[in-house]
């Protein structure tokens, strides 16, 4: 089922906006209709379904509209034209032309967001924090604190929850901003970049523990990157934005083999291709002594490869196999 679906949005930034939307629709650049109508192109003509449940990562480069897009769900970005509806209980909710009160509803209890730099109140406990928008949809004490002490155990903070933020690390604030986020039960989460400002090591384990937290809860998120390692771990999705506009959307897989132009070809030409090539990718004819799924990573056959060949199954049948050599020859490509 669609959680969130784009259609055709567009968003200016100025104090004429519609006057931008016939240039934008000629193809002019970001810098072009500045130039002739001192509007600003946010994002033009963007269309993505995303699906209950799943990750869907927006990424680009800086100034490429990705956050622009995400703000868009949930209001903080006026659309100028075309649409965002948000599934609210199995309804279809246009966020650009609904009341105010509808939206407001939705921010309290569909939608949540976690931004770059946290947005924690620093003068506030850990569990005061976590706690923060369960207090303001007027949760009872009691359900509240158990509802908290639930989340920080997910994210290893139990042991911090009587500290205030302002004593804890980077990463620390960026898990209570995650334990918030997940604390309200909102069954869509709005990420922007919120690993980036972290060292590397830090924001690894987070994105793993995002991953497992997800696998137990399975929201719905969409994840603003400029990271492409980041993106293809993360994302069941991607788009690629570029000068306001998605220039490409499907599985990391399908990205990483068929770019659409040189602009995605230079994002997928120095990453690992291991996090997504499958054994479907790299086979060849021919048959192995032991059989794996045609979707298994090809990161995840590649220490039994030293005792032969596997053979790639798909729906009980044979279709190649996979062998050193296959493996050698794709990733060489």
């Amino acid at each position: 089922m669609t959680a969130v679906s784009f259609e055709n949005v567009s968003i200016m930034f100025g104090d004429n906006p519609k006057s931008a939307l016939p240039h934008a629709d000629k193809g002019l650049e970001r810098s072009e209709i500045q130039e002739q109508t001192g509007q600003v192109l946010g994002v033009h003509d963007c269309s993505l379904e995303v699906q209950e449940g799943e990750i869907v990562v927006l990424m680009g480069l800086s100034g490429s509209g990705k956050s622009t897009l995400l703000r868009a769900v949930n209001g903080l970005n006026p659309v100028v034209r075309g649409a965002v509806h948000v599934n609210n209980g199995g309804d279809m909710v246009d966020v650009v032309s609904c009341s105010k009160a509808r939206l407001r509803d939705i921010r309290q209890h569909r939608v949540a967001m976690v931004f770059q730099q946290f947005g924690l109140l620093p003068w506030r406990t850990v569990s005061e924090n976590v706690g923060f928008g369960l207090e303001l949809a007027g949760m009872e004490t009691a359900k509240r604190a158990e509802t908290v002490k639930h989340q920080l155990e997910l994210v290893g903070l139990n042991d911090w929850a009587d500290r205030k933020v302002g004593e804890l690390s980077g990463g620390m604030q960026q898990r209570v901003g995650l334990a918030r986020a997940f604390a309200t039960d909102a069954p869509i989460l709005l990420m922007d970049e919120p690993f980036s400002a972290l060292d590397p090591l830090i924001r690894t384990r987070l994105q793993d523990e995002l991953l497992e937290l997800q696998h137990d809860l399975k929201r719905t998120i969409i994840f603003v990157s400029h990271d492409l390692d980041e993106a293809f771990k993360l994302g069941n999705r991607i788009a690629i934005l570029k000068g306001g506009r998605i220039v490409q959307s499907g599985t990391p897989r399908e990205i990483f083999s068929n770019p659409v132009d040189d602009y995605v070809q230079d994002f997928v030409a120095n990453m690992n291709p291991l996090g997504v090539l499958t054994a479907r990718d790299a086979m060849e004819a021919g048959t192995g002594d032991t059989a794996v799924d045609a979707e298994t990573p090809i990161r995840e056959i590649m220490p039994n490869l030293a005792q032969g060949p596997v053979t790639v199954m798909e729906n009980g049948t044979a279709i190649g196999r996979v062998s050193a050599q296959s493996v050698v020859a794709r990733l060489s490509e």
